[in-house]
């Protein structure tokens, strides 16, 4: 553990009153995050390969329809999370985000240009307005010391369920099914998770007693205005993973190989979101976080520096890890930051904060890339990483639960 930080379950934290609660809610999230990532993550592999072979777009549109999608993930988080608050509920955003995102697939599948592509593209991403209230309502049941470890329990389910439909995705490209007919299957698990939740999730009013009375930043703490500031610096740099895929490409991988490397990455991330998450509760979010960055600094590095096919191996297990870390690391500062009664709004504004920098930063790539040279977008983003690493130096974490 590193020198100076106390352990978290040392501090002191307020008993969980409902740890039955806490415990089957968290689980019915995972499952149904697991069955939903399952969905997505069957189309996900073989995503900007259908943008740009069989729907014709350069770089630059892909990279504008992906930063369009993350931008509209940045806003409906934003709305969801405040409506949450001020309403006291969170289990409609979140059954109805899974069921934009079970109808969007099947719009997929038959749009006929990139441009058709668009508004089903929005329809998916605003599917996630089901984050911040969640977030929210498993933060509003989790203590400080199991926060971290709730967290990382969903992005472990996340990751499994990645998995499992990064393999149904190869071994439906291996007997030749088509992109739009995997499009198609790929609605039916997250229609079974909006089942799962809407019968097993039962809403409670949010947490704490105070009086909404919506928000301004001059209310949020010195810390909680810098972690968001430092994550919107390094926002600015983590283009898609889009751009991952066609540097693969370059390296000489082939169409068929691409599902794989995305495997590589799910499992890495799955593996490791759980202990991430744990280490999060006994060394602090700061310390993890930092990993978090670190990590997708030397996805840059490999990147430029490394030229054989097999750095694609690396490199998506690279990237694996760093999502395991920054995640649950991120969402956990962030709740431990924001005040119990408007968490909410704070996880939502602190996505939509985080999700409008991707839609610059995966439009910059795709320009640096088609007009200078592949590398630029990962040397500059590997200069606001380390931006990044610099202010989150400065960032104190709380000694007490947010209240």
């Amino acid at each position: 553990m590193p020198d100076g930080v106390e352990p978290l379950d040392s501090l002191n934290e307020p008993v969980v009153e409902r740890p039955d609660e806490e415990r089957r809610t968290v689980r019915t999230f995972a499952a149904a995050s697991l069955l939903n990532d399952m969905g997505s993550d069957m189309i996900f592999p073989v995503w900007p390969l259908f943008i740009t072979e069989i729907l014709g777009a350069n770089m630059a549109v892909l990279g504008l329809i992906d930063g369009l999608g993350e931008a509209m993930v940045s806003i409906s988080q934003a709305i969801s999370g405040y409506a949450s608050d001020r309403l006291r509920r969170r289990k409609i955003f979140i059954w109805i985000g899974y069921l934009m995102g079970a109808l969007s697939r099947v719009g997929y599948a038959i749009a006929p240009t990139w441009q058709a592509l668009i508004p089903f593209r929005l329809l998916d991403r605003a599917g996630k307005m089901r984050g911040a209230p969640r977030d929210a309502m498993v933060a509003d049941i989790s203590g400080r010391a199991t926060r971290g470890r709730n967290f990382g329990l969903l992005r472990a389910a996340d990751h499994l369920g990645a998995t499992i439909g990064v393999l149904l995705c190869i071994a439906l490209l291996h007997f030749a099914v088509s992109y739009r007919a995997i499009f198609f299957i790929a609605a039916i698990p997250t229609l079974i998770g909006v089942v799962v939740v809407a019968l097993a999730i039962h809403d409670r009013p949010a947490a704490g007693q105070h009086t909404f009375k919506g928000l301004r930043l001059s209310g949020f703490s010195r810390d909680l205005r810098l972690v968001i500031l430092l994550s919107a610096i390094f926002s600015l740099g983590a283009f898609s993973y889009s751009f991952l895929v066609v540097h693969a490409k370059r390296l000489g991988i082939a169409d068929l190989y691409v599902p794989a490397l995305y495997l590589l990455f799910t499992v890495a991330a799955s593996v490791l979101s759980m202990p991430f998450g744990r280490l999060t509760d006994r060394w602090g979010r700061r310390w993890v976080l930092g990993i978090g960055y670190g990590l997708w600094g030397l996805v840059c590095i490999a990147a430029v520096w490394l030229h054989p096919a097999w750095s694609a191996i690396l490199i998506f297990l690279l990237f694996g890890a760093h999502r395991a870390a920054l995640e649950p690391s991120q969402r956990a500062i962030v709740a431990d930051l924001a005040p119990a009664h408007l968490r909410g709004s704070i996880l939502g504004g602190f996505s939509m904060i985080v999700g409008l920098c991707a839609l610059p930063a995966s439009l910059l790539a795709g320009v640096l890339w088609d007009r200078l040279a592949p590398g630029t977008p990962f040397l500059a983003s590997l200069g606001l990483t380390v931006i990044a690493i610099v202010l989150l130096g400065f960032v104190h974490e709380p000694q007490g639960d947010a209240s």
